[in-house]
């Protein structure tokens, strides 16, 4: 039985059939770990031409999305089961940070509303969304890449869709903070050495200086981070 359903509403379906079938989110599905549905907003367009979409009223730039595709398609989808969340990706959202996909991860029913246009209408974000997610402040052509991105970092951190489901719960943001620096084989390349510490087995010293390396590049490259960080006592390899 699946972990996670997923429910996507898009009027581009065809952008997801390649992600989907690839990666961890293809590894979550064959484990069935994750059940993921693409639903063609155009199903529930409007007349001949199964329109989705209108000009806004008082003009200006673009089109807007419809309310009655909307409301029809996500309406079918709860008469057949309850869902957790209703999630918009929308620039004015809350912003994704890993604490949110992990919360996400663990919820059964989720719908995914793909926004493509200028807009879409806003009576569909009043009375049918309840949650919307940003991927930070950047514009791109639809909801489509932002939802890959979300179901990707929440189906990561679902028990046994990783190999080692460890190596989820220490990356960065995990803990707070960015990874650590890492190195693998050989131990000398070109002159430069792989630190002594990590050769020489010692778990602690390791995981101490993996600390101190996460803390000292987060400090250089994301300070921010460092403010909702519970502070540990630093220890010298």
């Amino acid at each position: 039985m699946s972990s996670i359903r997923i429910d996507l509403i898009s009027v581009i379906p065809g952008f997801f059939d390649s992600p989907l079938n690839a990666g961890l989110l293809g590894i979550a599905q064959k484990k069935q770990l994750a059940e993921i549905h693409v639903h063609n907003l155009h199903d529930y367009g409007l007349g001949k031409y199964k329109q989705v979409d209108d000009s806004p009223y008082g003009g200006g730039a673009g089109m807007v999305l419809r309310p009655e595709p909307v409301f029809a398609c996500i309406e079918h989808l709860k008469a057949e089961r309850e869902y957790d969340a209703v999630i918009f990706l929308s620039p004015d959202g809350e912003l994704l940070k890993q604490p949110m996909a992990n919360r996400l991860s663990r919820m059964h029913n989720l719908i995914i509303l793909c926004g493509h246009y200028k807009a879409v209408d806003e009576r569909i974000r009043q009375h049918l969304v309840t949650l919307e997610i940003s991927i930070g402040d950047v514009v791109v052509s639809g909801g489509e890449i932002p939802a890959l991105l979300l179901m990707d970092a929440l189906v990561r951190v679902i028990p046994g869709v990783l190999g080692d489901s460890e190596s989820a719960l220490t990356d960065s943001f995990q803990t707070g903070m960015l990874d650590s620096s890492y190195y693998t084989r050989p131990a000398e390349f070109r002159g430069m050495m792989v630190p002594e510490v990590l050769l020489t087995g010692h778990h602690e010293k390791i995981e101490q200086w993996r600390y101190t390396n996460a803390l000292k590049r987060t400090k250089q490259r994301r300070p921010d981070l460092l403010d909702n960080v519970e502070w540990k006592e630093e220890k010298k390899t």
